[in-house]
């Protein structure tokens, strides 16, 4: 599995990641809703399952995805301030550049 998150959400995540209450977790990346060929994600902190893979980034941010699903193999993370605030994610490998 493959996973990049950019600069703007390494930066947002870190800092809610630090907070006392979210020392012991870690990024999960689910897929909310797939149709066709392409998917809708959703972002949150959890802990790791046996159903789980956990893969290393390098903004040294471990994110949480369920093993075998093929539309998070190759995810980006990312999050922008314009034209609304909030994290995006795609999975441009699979031809999910963003929400139609």
């Amino acid at each position: 599995m493959n996973v990049k998150i950019t600069r703007n959400a390494a930066k947002v995540l870190l800092a809610e990641m630090e907070k006392e209450e979210n020392k012991e977790l870690k990024v999960r990346v689910v897929v909310t809703h797939k149709h066709g060929d392409h998917a809708h994600y959703g972002l949150g902190l959890d802990t790791p399952t046996d159903k789980d893979e956990v893969v290393s980034t390098d903004k040294q941010i471990d994110v949480i995805v369920e093993k075998g699903e093929p539309l998070l193999d190759g995810i980006k993370i990312d999050y922008l301030y314009l034209p609304q605030e909030g994290f995006v994610i795609t999975n441009p490998s699979k031809g999910n550049h963003g929400d139609h």
